[in-house]
């Protein structure tokens, strides 16, 4: 499982990959809160990663786990 930085742009919430040197917008996020957030994460390329889910949305920036979708 890859490690994968979310972080918050002017653009919206995004995910970046380090060893792939990727940035893409994240579009959905299956549970977006509140109560639960995490969980399948859809990206603008159309390509998915899922990360656990957490009881609420971390403060950004943060590298979390991830498995593609």
């Amino acid at each position: 499982m890859p490690k994968v930085m979310l972080r918050r742009t002017d653009e919206g919430m995004t995910l970046y990959i380090p060893k792939q040197d990727l940035e893409e917008k994240i579009i959905s996020i299956e549970h977006p809160g509140p109560g639960q957030w995490g969980g399948q994460i859809t990206l603008s390329d159309g390509s998915s990663f899922v990360v656990d889910i957490m009881s609420e949305e971390p403060k950004l920036p943060i590298t979390v786990r991830a498995k593609r979708g």
